[in-house]
């Protein structure tokens, strides 16, 4: 089976965002599985600057016109196998409501994953111009792919407020368990709390994160805020911290990768993600297999599995009185009860290993996903 995976961008594994980091993942995977597996990318910068990855990857100039395909990509698609599935990531984009005509017009298979596009909070903002935008493009995006690949349940139920259809497939995103020395946990006075992604404030729920520590931290002051990520809504988060007189226990970070970012999420006792809308963070399945225990919504699509493998709190929707009790919650489990704290933390690397197996995801995605 050939499998290309499109994106918009450059996979750079140094300092991609969160969709391009698990088309990566998946990509490597299934190499790894001696499936025949390319990456194309579609960016302003085509200049090739990251190491030898074990798949191939085409970078194709992007055009001025959003909706315009790169001549380059299309001379690809025609050489392609007429067997090649095409694997879309994201939605919303205007040059993929034009692949997906190009691609049936030339008798090429496709899916799509829409990495969280599909959620019903997602689908409120901007929701007259996606109407529009939706009836004249998006719909053909859906109804010439094959299959439709969702993460969540409120990706399915999303879709379904703007079209029925049977296409879908729910399947996480598999996560390599990262390896690294088990340490000693024991109470402390000072406990971090940690959140890393991107600043969206109102997606993220970080108005939500700074409300609900600031009330926190008038019973706890010596605790820690770690917040890690950067966006042109930094100084909007800066002058809500301020307001708050939290200048002395939230701090932005900014922007941190690799080793450095992942030392400090090893430092972090519990790690943060209340999102009014998710696709699957990322973020939080990499501080789950540091067994960090998280605190997260049900909105982030991986609250019931932190439910259910008691590797945190989930929280019924973001609201910053249920994120204070649930700062309380954890602090006195972490200061308190020491055995618990470190059950929570060995029950979130079980789920990373069980939930996000590589082997069970990539089995489904043959046998659900690319099978029509």
């Amino acid at each position: 089976m050939d499998i290309v995976h499109l994106i918009l961008g450059k996979a750079n594994p140094e300092k991609m965002n969160g969709v391009n980091k698990v088309v990566f993942n998946i990509a490597s995977k299934q190499a790894l599985r001696k499936m025949n597996v390319e990456v194309w990318g579609i960016s302003e910068n085509t200049e090739i600057n990251y190491p030898e990855r074990i798949f191939t990857t085409k970078i194709f100039q992007r055009r001025k016109n959003p909706f315009s395909i790169p001549e380059g990509l299309k001379k690809e698609i025609l050489k392609s196998a007429h067997e090649t599935i095409f694997h879309l990531h994201g939605g919303w984009i205007p040059v993929f409501s034009s692949l997906s005509r190009f691609l049936k017009k030339s008798n090429r298979r496709y899916v799509i994953t829409p990495h969280g596009s599909y959620n019903e909070i997602a689908m409120k903002k901007s929701r007259f111009i996606k109407k529009f935008y939706f009836k004249w493009f998006e719909k053909k995006v859906i109804t010439n792919a094959g299959k439709i690949h969702c993460i969540g349940e409120s990706e399915i139920d999303g879709l379904h407020t703007l079209q029925r259809t049977d296409k879908t497939v729910l399947i996480h995103y598999g996560f390599e368990k990262i390896q690294s020395d088990p340490k000693t946990i024991y109470a402390k006075k000072t406990m971090i709390f940690g959140f890393v992604g991107r600043l969206d404030v109102y997606t993220k729920g970080l108005d939500i994160l700074i409300d609900g520590f600031a009330a926190f931290s008038k019973q706890y002051p010596e605790s820690k805020l770690w917040i890690i990520g950067d966006s042109t809504e930094k100084e909007n988060l800066h002058q809500q911290i301020k307001q708050n007189n939290l200048e002395h226990c939230v701090e932005l970070m900014g922007s941190k990768f690799g080793d450095e970012k992942n030392d400090l999420i090893r430092k972090m006792d519990v790690f943060l993600h209340p999102s009014r809308n998710e696709g699957l963070p990322v973020a939080v399945i990499e501080a789950a297999a540091f067994g960090k225990p998280c605190i997260v919504t049900r909105n982030t699509n991986v609250g019931h599995l932190i439910e259910q493998y008691n590797a945190g709190i989930c929280l019924a929707f973001p609201d910053a009185k249920l994120l204070t009790d649930a700062f309380i919650t954890i602090y006195n489990i972490r200061q308190k009860n020491n055995a618990e704290y470190q059950t929570m933390s060995d029950n979130a690397l079980k789920m990373v290993e069980e939930a996000f197996d590589w082997n069970n995801v990539l089995s489904e995605m043959n046998n659900k996903l690319y099978t029509f």
